[in-house]
């Protein structure tokens, strides 16, 4: 009965995909829903996005293997990425009225400049797209009983997260995910409700208390130098790496204003920070209510914790509930990460190499849909390399925004703000970046110093002799 009502919950959702894409008349309405989209639609994108299988699987189990530190990466940096866009990159980037981010490198810089940074931007979301794919497969796993392999589920939810995405671009994205961060809200809250009425939980404090006493909420590094640099490093990874990312800026962009492109990425970035405490307070209480299964869990996979305390302690309607806001939670952001990195390469690098650029809008939109089938099976190909592997979903996200924080960060950055920024310097410092990252990956990657973070400290570098040696002359 349970798999019943996600089966149904799965056609709802691909039912509102497939009418959003009775909307789409041409590549912008694909790419950015046409940039009309008011604030209660991109708050719901951008929290939605976010708010995915690392946020209510992968989170949790790192907070209970090691702390709060843990989490430094996500929800801390996530969470820092979405405000500092909003506040310092999504006006500037909207009054350019571009497609794509990959568009602001070829108009700042050189066409050289925009291939590059737009196959590091697509490169980025293998890992992004894959945790949330895999995310899928563990659900299906659960909710089968083990019947259906979570190499299976895996197939399964990115057949269908693929076919309501590959029709209806933004305004499917826009839509499905208004519906599932209703899902997203309410029923989270009402599990939570509930738990909090166990006797063994007996409400918020007492877990927090027990979590305290356990040493959870230790948060601050010790004052040493490496200790310092790996909790630093863990911040910017993602609250920088993930700054110079599409669907980021698609959200930014499909606005129908200045105002609710800035506002509505901050209220989302804040909404998110805010109730990704939820499923940590969710998975702690399973260790109160039922320490023997979290034990037992903890040794094979803390990412099963939350799901099976669920479908072993709550009532058939609250699992319901339950594993339709956690579809909802996986699905929203795997969508919205799908479309991003397909546009990008279908806009600026597939398009860019037609002869004379020659392409109509039509011809576009079908070129762009064949690349998000391509990726959707590259994904497919990495979620099972990764499972094999025993790769968590939560490093899975944190790995995604190395490359985008050691090469296309700083070009933003010094490109919207730093007149003098030049071709040359974007050049040495996306090579800067890319080198002394990849050298450090090889040679030394558990060093004090992580290998991104090196790489972003070169790419600044690379950035300020260029545009020293030969100064740019941007003019405004």
């Amino acid at each position: 009965m349970l798999l019943g009502f996600v089966i149904l919950y799965l056609v709802i959702s691909i039912g509102i995909g497939m009418y959003a894409a009775t909307r789409v008349k041409n590549v912008d309405d694909y790419y950015s829903a046409g940039r009309s989209l008011g604030m209660p639609l991109v708050v719901a994108m951008v929290f939605a996005t976010w708010f995915g299988a690392e946020t209510v699987l992968g989170i949790p189990a790192t907070f209970l293997e090691e702390n709060l530190a843990g989490t430094i990466s996500d929800p801390f940096g996530a969470s820092l990425c979405l405000i500092l866009f909003g506040l310092f990159f999504a006006r500037p980037l909207y009054r350019m009225k571009l497609l794509t981010l990959g568009d602001f490198y070829r108009k700042r810089y050189n066409r050289p400049v925009e291939v590059v940074m737009s196959l590091a931007i697509a490169l980025s979301y293998l890992g992004w797209v894959s945790a949330q794919v895999t995310a899928l497969g563990l659900v299906f796993h659960v909710l089968s009983g083990d019947v259906i392999s979570q190499s299976q589920g895996i197939l399964i939810g990115a057949a269908v997260v693929l076919l309501y995405t590959l029709y209806g671009g933004m305004w499917s994205v826009a839509l499905t995910t208004f519906f599932q961060m209703t899902i997203i809200v309410i029923g989270l809250l009402w599990i939570a409700y509930l738990v909090g009425d166990m006797p063994e939980v007996n409400g918020i404090a007492p877990v927090i208390a027990h979590a305290q006493a356990a040493g959870k909420f230790e948060f601050w590094p010790e004052l040493e130098w490496a200790a310092v640099i790996t909790f630093v490093a863990g911040l910017l990874t993602m609250g920088f790496g993930s700054i110079p990312q599409q669907d980021v800026f698609q959200r930014a962009n499909s606005s129908h204003n200045e105002r609710v492109a800035v506002w509505g990425t901050v209220i989302g970035g804040t909404a998110y920070f805010l109730f990704a405490a939820v499923p940590l307070y969710l998975t702690y209480s399973a260790t109160l209510v039922d320490p023997q299964l979290t034990g037992t869990l903890l040794e094979r996979d803390a990412q099963l914790v939350l799901p099976s305390f669920v479908a072993a302690h709550l009532p058939l309607f609250a699992q319901v509930v339950f594993f339709g806001a956690l579809l909802s939670v996986i699905m929203s952001t795997a969508s919205g990460t799908l479309l991003a990195p397909s546009v990008t390469l279908s806009e600026n690098v597939i398009k860019e190499m037609m002869p004379g650029h020659a392409m109509t809008d039509r011809q576009l939109l079908k070129v762009t849909r064949a690349v998000v089938v391509v990726f959707t099976v590259g994904v497919v190909a990495y979620s099972l390399w990764s499972l094999q592997a025993e790769t968590s979903i939560h490093q899975m996200v944190e790995n995604a925004y190395k490359v985008t924080l050691a090469t296309a960060f700083v070009p933003l950055v010094t490109g919207i703000y730093w007149r003098r920024a030049s071709q040359l310097g974007a050049t040495l410092s996306i090579i800067f970046g890319a080198l002394v990252w990849l050298t450090m990956e090889f040679v030394s990657p558990e060093a004090a110093l992580p290998p991104q973070f090196g790489g972003f400290l070169a790419s600044a570098v690379g950035m300020v002799v260029g545009s020293v040696v030969e100064p740019g002359n941007r003019a405004g």
